[in-house]
C-alpha cells in the first residue's frame, strides 16, 4: 500500500506519525526544568513533584494495553481522536492544578491519552506501508522521538524562566491541537474497524495471549526490548558516572549527552539507508553481533581501568549506535505478522518494551560501586540476552515460544 503515496504525501504521513510520538517525549522531559519552581508554588516537597512523573510513566504502560483492543474494533482515528482530546483536557488541568495531589492525577491522565498517540502511529504504519517499507517509516519515527528530549527540556527552560510553569503545559495542549488536525486531515484511516473484536476483559486478555503466541512478535519483542534497556540504563546512570565518577562539568556533561544521542540520531538514519540493500533480519544480527562485542571491551576497559572519559565515551558511541538500528526493525518484525490485530500488537509491544527496560534500569540504579561497572555491566547484560534469544531460537526455532508456553502452562 506504501507505493501509492508519492514524496510529498510520505513526508506529510510520516510527519504526523512522527509528531504524535513526540506527545509523551515532549510530556516527560519539556517540565523538567520547572520542578522547582513547581514545588515552591504548590508548596511541597520536590519528591513529591516526581511522582508526577512517575504518574505519567505508570500511565503510559497501562494505557497502551487499552489502546490495543479499541484500535481493532473502532479503527485507528476515532481511539485517536478520544485520546488526544483526553490529553488537552489534562494539561489544561496540570495547568489550572493548585495542589501536587491535583498535578498527580493530571500526569496520570495525561499520559492515558497521551500514549494513543504513540500506539496508534506504529499501528498506523504496519496498516498503510508493505512490510519492507515498516522498519524505514519506523526509522524516520525513531528520529523524531530520539531528537526529542534533546529539544523539549531546553523549550521548557526558556517557557518557565520567562514566564511560568502552567505555561508549559497550556503550550503542551496547543501543540497537541495541532496534531489533532494534522492527524483529521493528513493521515489516512488506516485499518477499517472490526466489529467481532471484543472488549470484554476476558476477550482482551485472551487476544493479547494469541499475540504472545505468535513466535515472531515473542521473540522480536524479547531482542528489542532487551536491546532497547541498554539505553534506559545508560541515561539512567550517565549523570553520577560523567558528573560524579568522572568529574566533568554539567557544560560538558551536555556535550556528552549531545554526542550520545547522535549516536542513536544518526544509526537510525544509516538502518533507513542500508534497508534499501539489507533485510530487516539482517541488520539485527549485525548489530546484536556488533553490541554485544562492544558491549565486553566497555567492561573489560573499567575492569581494567584503562578508559578515560573521551575513551569511555567513544566505546559508549559505538555501543549505542547500535540502537538505531536494532529499535526500528525489531519492531518492525515483531509487528509484520498482524493484519488484523495490529493496533493489540502494537500496544503489547510498546508496553512490554517500557515495561523490560524501566525494571533493567531500575535494578542498575540500584547498584552503586564508585565505577562505571554497574552501568556498563547492566548495558552488556541487556545484549547479551537479546543476543541469546536470537540465536537461541534461530538454532531451534520455536525455542522461544515453546519455553514461553511451557511457563505460562505451569503459571
Amino acid at each position: 500500500m506504501g507505493s501509492q503515496y508519492n514524496k510529498w504525501e510520505y513526508f506529510k504521513i510520516v510527519l504526523v506519525l512522527g509528531a504524535l510520538c513526540t506527545i509523551s517525549p515532549f510530556s516527560i522531559d519539556m517540565y523538567l526544568p520547572g520542578f522547582p519552581e513547581m514545588a515552591r508554588d504548590l508548596d511541597t516537597p520536590i519528591s513529591n513533584i516526581q511522582l508526577s512523573l512517575t504518574a505519567y510513566l505508570v500511565g503510559i504502560a497501562i494505557g497502551q494495553l487499552f489502546y490495543g483492543p479499541l484500535l481493532d474494533k473502532y479503527g485507528r482515528k476515532k481511539p485517536l481522536y478520544i485520546g488526544l482530546g483526553i490529553y488537552v483536557l489534562a494539561s489544561v488541568g496540570c495547568a489550572l492544578s493548585q495542589s501536587v495531589e491535583n498535578l498527580i492525577v493530571m500526569r496520570f491522565l495525561q499520559a492515558i491519552g497521551g500514549c494513543a498517540g504513540m500506539v496508534s502511529a506504529q499501528a498506523i504504519v504496519r496498516d498503510i506501508f508493505p512490510v519492507e517499507k515498516t522498519a524505514q517509516a519506523l526509522s524516520l519515527l525513531t528520529l523524531v522521538i530520539a531528537v526529542s528530549p534533546m529539544i523539549a527540556p531546553t523549550v521548557g527552560g526558556f517557557v518557565t524562566t520567562f514566564y511560568n510553569w502552567h505555561w508549559v503545559f497550556i503550550i503542551l495542549a496547543g501543540l497537541t491541537l495541532l496534531i489533532w488536525l494534522g492527524a483529521m486531515t493528513i493521515l489516512p484511516n488506516g485499518a477499517e474497524p472490526d466489529p467481532e473484536v471484543s472488549l470484554k476483559p476476558s476477550k482482551v486478555w485472551k487476544n493479547y495471549g494469541i499475540v504472545l503466541q505468535n513466535r515472531q512478535f515473542l521473540v522480536y519483542m524479547l531482542v528489542g526490548g532487551l536491546a532497547g534497556a541498554a539505553p534506559l540504563v545508560y541515561i539512567v546512570s550517565s549523570a553520577d558516572v560523567f558528573m560524579n565518577i568522572y568529574q566533568v562539568s554539567e557544560q560538558t556533561y551536555g556535550w556528552i549527552f549531545a554526542i550520545l544521542a547522535f549516536a542513536m540520531i544518526g544509526s537510525t538514519q544509516l538502518n533507513h539507508l542500508l534497508l534499501n540493500k539489507y533485510k530487516s533480519q539482517q541488520i539485527i544480527n549485525f548489530s546484536m553481533h556488533y553490541q554485544v562485542f562492544t558491549g565486553l571491551l566497555l567492561i573489560i576497559g573499567i575492569f581494567a581501568q584503562v578508559l578515560n572519559v573521551y575513551a569511555l565515551v567513544g566505546l559508549m558511541f559505538l555501543f549505542l549506535t547500535a540502537h538505531g538500528l536494532n529499535s526500528p526493525n525489531t519492531a518492525a518484525l515483531s509487528l509484520a505478522p498482524f493484519a488484523r490485530n495490529a493496533g493489540s500488537a502494537a500496544a503489547l509491544l510498546g508496553s512490554a518494551r517500557m515495561a523490560i527496560g524501566g525494571m533493567v534500569s531500575g535494578i542498575v540504579s540500584m547498584f552503586h560501586s564508585g565505577t562505571a561497572m554497574p552501568m556498563v555491566i547492566g548495558m552488556a547484560a541487556c545484549s547479551l540476552a537479546g543476543f541469546i534469544i536470537l540465536k537461541a531460537d534461530r538454532q531451534i526455532p520455536g525455542t522461544i515460544s515453546r519455553v514461553w508456553k511451557g511457563s505460562a502452562m505451569g503459571s
